[in-house]
Order: C-alpha cells, then sequence, then structure tokens
C-alpha cells in the first residue's frame, strides 16, 4: 500500500484505579510503532475514583501502516470488512473497539478496552466513500 488513506489514526484507553498504568499503556503500545508518543489526562469518575486517559494519535503514513498491519492480524478481518458501513460515520470516522487484555498479551482482538478511531480520507467527503477507502486499506 503506498498511500494511506486516513488523516490520522486515534487510539485511547481507561486506566482505572484498580489496574496498573503501565499494563496499560504496554496493552495500548501493542498497536503502535516503537517511539510512538502517549500522552496521559487524569479524569475522575462519579465517586471520586482516579481514572487515567491514555491516547496517542498517529499522522505519519509509515505509524498509520504499522497501526493498519496490527489490525490485519486479527482473526477475523474479514468480518471487520463486511461491518465497515457500520463502522464509518457520516463524517467519515472508522471505530474499532479492541481488547485491552489481549492486547497486553501482544494479541489483536476485537473487544473493549481499547478505542481506536481514524479519520479516513475521501474525495468528496462522503461515507460510501470513505467505506471503500477503508476496504482498501484493511486489505
Amino acid at each position: 500500500m503506498a498511500s494511506v488513506p486516513f488523516h490520522y489514526i486515534d487510539l485511547r484507553a481507561f486506566c482505572y484505579a484498580t489496574e496498573d498504568d503501565q499494563r496499560v499503556e504496554d496493552a495500548l503500545r501493542a498497536y503502535l510503532p516503537e517511539d510512538a508518543e502517549i500522552e496521559r489526562m487524569k479524569s475522575e469518575g462519579h465517586l471520586g475514583d482516579r481514572i487515567l486517559i491514555l491516547s496517542a494519535r498517529v499522522e505519519n503514513a509509515d505509524e498509520m501502516r504499522h497501526i493498519l498491519g496490527r489490525l490485519r492480524e486479527l482473526d477475523d478481518i474479514d468480518g471487520l470488512r463486511d461491518e465497515l458501513d457500520q463502522r464509518v460515520d457520516d463524517n467519515c470516522s472508522f471505530f474499532v473497539s479492541l481488547d485491552k487484555q489481549a492486547a497486553y498479551r501482544d494479541e489483536i482482538e476485537l473487544g473493549d478496552g481499547i478505542t481506536l478511531r481514524a479519520k479516513v480520507e475521501a474525495y468528496p467527503a462522503k461515507k460510501d466513500a470513505a467505506v471503500e477507502n477503508a476496504r482498501k486499506a484493511l486489505s
């Protein structure tokens, strides 16, 4: 794939008070290139418990290729491609929820804990064009 049809890819995970910060960061890094920067933002839950939000944005084509390469390791990548119409919204954003526990074990699975959001390039900026571009990128 010479070009990457995305403007950027965001990854985000919440680290709750009962979780180890480093393990959650390691899970997020399972998708990221080695030198990607992870931002940390502190927040508070409804009952006052600590929540740390770990996030990373990649805009470089090589870094996005790395993340897409990891996504293609999904056992059911064909199923993910079949669901693209539901996973791309009218603003040309592509969403996937990934398993945080599996990522910590360096396994790629759909699930809960890590949110991937990618802004798909589409000209004109229409959902159908974005779905097709995302499909090509995941092939």
